[in-house]
């Protein structure tokens, strides 16, 4: 089987990619490579804008993930144009071509940010949608348009993922336990803004397992399925990380504890994952911290502006401005950034 990945240089892609290599997949990438390229080099690479492809360059492919786009909440906030452009038409345009390429199965990165804020439910994929943030508007106008797609001949799968955390060969440290792990490791302590909001958490491994499930699904299978290794409110995932921090490096670190509003709370069910794809997660935060430890020595430059997403999309712009000042011609931000 031959796969595409679109935004696959990223930080999940790195960490799925081999993987799929493992099981004896093709694989190659379409992605701008913002963060470099960290994957196997038997990976068919091109550098090239989502909207550029066509369906001849979609035709030898088997199925196609998109992986691409602009994520988490902070990214979307400070530009929310962009943001409804990667995150919406991006996926939409390259599920309308995928369909008629005849490609077997388009899979989309979508998220549990979907659901905005709940009042201690756990939401399966039933359950209505609400967010109110761009990020989450978005992704959700990008599942809706693939999800219209799906028939008999072109399998669907939207995975709603919670946040990832974990080691990767391209590192963030720009999510919840990885943002926790680089403040405890820095300042030897954890400031957590709400303790009581709940959120889905995803270790990196299961979120590549999730897509492996989604790619050897039976081809009748199509749908929305929730993808998250635990529910967590934010309080105890702080007393996880220092606590895994202190029983493995013997360090001590502190809390400091808010109780800042946030209208983004919700906790999700994987059930329907683990009943049709066979899904079952394996991490936990303790387990992810504790990944997090084994490969510090790779990413121990904490400051780093290549493991923050945000960082690295206001030194582009920037520099994008300056190309503009001179050319007199303004320049758009292509749409195939990696997650």
């Amino acid at each position: 089987m031959k796969i595409l990945v679109a935004g696959g240089a990223g930080y999940l892609g790195s960490v799925l990619i081999p993987r799929l290599l493992e099981r004896g997949y093709k694989v190659d990438v379409v992605d701008l490579f913002w963060f470099g390229n960290h994957l196997p080099r038997q990976v068919g690479t091109l550098n090239k804008d989502i909207f550029q492809l066509t369906v001849e360059d979609l035709e030898p492919y088997d199925q196609v993930v998109f992986m691409a786009g602009l994520s988490n909440d902070p990214m979307a906030e400070y530009s929310p144009a962009k943001n409804f452009v990667f995150n919406a038409a991006a996926p939409a345009y390259l599920g309308y071509i995928a369909k008629i390429a005849k490609i077997k199965r388009y899979i989309y990165a979508s998220s549990c940010s979907v659901y905005g804020y709940t009042e201690n439910e756990l939401f399966d994929e039933t359950r209505p949608v609400s967010s109110s943030y761009p990020y989450g508007i978005s992704k959700l106008q990008g599942e809706q348009a693939v999800m219209q797609l799906c028939d008999s001949d072109f399998s669907v799968i939207s995975l709603r993922k919670g946040t990832i955390s974990g080691y990767s060969p391209r590192m963030r440290l720009d999510l919840i336990v990885n943002t926790m792990f680089k403040s405890a490791m820095k300042d030897r302590v954890i400031t957590v803004n709400n303790p009581s909001i709940w959120r889905p958490l995803l270790g990196i491994e299961d979120a590549a397992t999730a897509y492996i499930r989604a790619i050897e699904a039976n081809q009748k299978i199509s749908g929305i399925f929730n993808a998250a290794s635990g529910n967590y409110t934010v309080g105890e995932v702080a007393d996880l990380v220092r606590s895994a921090i202190q029983e493995r490096m013997k360090l001590q670190v502190s809390l400091n504890i808010k109780h800042i509003q946030d209208f983004r709370n919700y906790k999700v069910s994987t059930q329907k994952a683990a009943n049709v794809l066979s899904f079952h997660p394996t991490s936990n935060v303790k387990s992810i911290v504790y990944d997090l430890i084994d490969n510090f020595k790779k990413f121990e430059d904490l400051d780093n502006p290549m493991y923050s997403n945000i960082a690295t999309f206001k030194k582009i712009e920037t520099a994008l401005q300056v190309h503009d000042m001179g050319n007199g011609a303004p320049t758009i931000l292509t749409a195939t950034a990696s997650l």
